[in-house]
C-alpha cells in the first residue's frame, strides 16, 4: 500500500511538478484596521455593527507599495549551500524569482504546499529504509563523518572501557555531532588498550559511516605547552638563520662589486696615455717643461706616482772658466 502511494507520489513529483504545486504567492498583502473600534456587548449577545461606521477601514501597511528584499520559498529539489527537498529558505528576490521559481526548484510557502511536504515526509519516515532518501544535512554528515578521525585520550591512573556512552560524548565534544546510541556501532572486542578501532554511525537509518577512533595515551598539558614552545623557538631560529644568510649573501655581492669596480678603475688608469689630460701635448712634450710627467712614472694600485729625475750637482772644479787675457800679450 505505501510502496504504490510513494511511486504515485514520486510520479506526480517528477511527470507534473505544476499541477501538484500552487504557483501563487500569498494575497495577505494590505493591512488595515477598524477607524472606529466595536464596542463592547453583553455577556452571550454578539456585537453591535453598524454599517455606516464600523466597515471604514483605515490602511496600516502596503506591501505592494514597500516590498522587501527576500522571500520565502520551499525547495523542491536539492540546492547546493541553500538545502534539500522540503526545507523552507528565505532567499532574494531576485535569485528566487530568476532561478528558483523559473526552474522549478521551489515554490510558494501556501497552506497547500505544506500540506503536500508534510504528507511527504510522513510517508517517508513511515516507509522502509531502503525506499527512503537522504535529506540535504544527511548528506552534509555524512561527508563530514568520512574525512574525521576522533582521537580520545585515556586518564592517568584509571583503567576503564570506552562505551557507546563515552565515545557519543566524545563525539559532541571533539567534532560537533550529535550521535544518538542507536545509531552508533562498537566493534565486538572491548576499547581498553591504547591502539586504533573503528566505529559505525548511521545517518537517520539510511546512510552508515565507518569512523577511525585512536585511544592514545595521557600527555601532560604543560608538556605539550612545553613541545610547542620549542618547536616555535627552532622555528623562530631558523628564520632569523636564513635572514643572517640572506645579508650575508647581499654583503658578500656588494663586496665583490666593489673589488670588480676597482679592478676597472686600475686598468683604466693603465691604459691611460702620459700626461695630464688636460695638458696640451706640445707642452706636455717639451723637453723644458718641468711639469711634464717623464718616463719613470709607476703606476701602483691604480694610484700614479711619478719619480723626480736624479740630478747631479755641478762643482767648481768641473766648470770651465774662459780666460780673460789677451792672446797677443802672451
Amino acid at each position: 500500500m505505501w510502496s504504490s502511494s510513494h511511486r504515485v507520489l514520486q510520479h506526480l513529483i517528477t511527470q507534473c511538478p505544476g499541477r501538484c504545486f500552487s504557483q501563487t504567492a500569498c494575497k495577505n498583502t494590505v493591512v488595515v484596521k477598524r477607524w472606529w473600534q466595536v464596542p463592547l456587548s453583553k455577556e452571550g449577545s454578539p456585537p453591535r455593527l453598524y454599517a455606516r461606521r464600523h466597515r471604514i477601514y483605515q490602511l496600516v501597511e502596503d506591501k505592494k507599495q514597500t516590498p522587501e528584499k527576500t522571500m520565502e520559498l520551499i525547495l523542491t529539489q536539492t540546492v547546493e549551500k541553500y538545502g534539500g527537498r522540503g526545507d523552507t529558505v528565505i532567499v532574494r528576490k531576485s535569485f528566487g524569482r530568476n532561478k528558483l521559481l523559473p526552474q522549478g526548484l521551489a515554490v510558494y510557502p501556501s497552506p497547500e504546499n505544506k500540506q503536500i511536504f508534510a504528507e511527504e515526509l510522513r510517508l517517508l519516515r513511515e516507509g522502509k529504509p531502503e525506499d527512503r532518501t537522504q535529506t540535504h544535512t544527511g548528506q552534509q554528515t555524512v561527508e563530514y563523518l568520512k574525512c574525521s578521525h576522533l582521537k580520545i585520550t585515556t586518564i592517568p591512573s584509571v583503567e576503564y572501557e570506552l562505551t557507546k556512552e563515552i565515545i557519543c560524548r566524545q563525539f559532541l565534544i571533539k567534532l560537533g555531532v550529535v550521535v544518538p546510541l542507536h545509531a552508533l556501532r562498537l566493534p565486538d572486542e572491548p576499547i581498553n588498550k591504547i591502539g586504533d578501532y573503528w566505529c559505525e554511525v548511521t545517518v537517520n537509518g539510511i546512510d552508515t559511516v565507518r569512523v577511525p577512533v585512536s585511544y592514545m595515551p595521557f600527555e601532560d598539558p604543560s608538556v605539550r605547552y612545553q613541545k610547542i614552545l620549542k618547536k616555535q623557538r627552532q622555528e623562530q631560529a631558523a628564520a632569523t638563520l636564513t635572514t643572517e644568510l640572506a645579508s650575508s649573501e647581499a654583503a658578500g655581492l656588494e663586496m665583490g662589486d666593489q673589488t670588480l669596480q676597482g679592478v676597472e678603475e686600475a686598468a683604466t688608469s693603465l691604459t691611460t696615455p702620459p700626461g695630464d689630460a688636460t695638458t696640451p701635448p706640445e707642452i706636455a712634450a717639451a723637453p723644458g717643461n718641468s711639469s711634464a710627467p717623464s718616463s719613470s712614472e709607476v703606476m701602483a694600485d691604480g694610484v700614479a706616482t711619478q719619480e723626480t729625475a736624479s740630478v747631479t750637482p755641478v762643482t767648481a772644479e768641473d766648470k770651465v772658466v774662459p780666460s780673460t787675457e789677451n792672446p797677443k800679450n802672451n
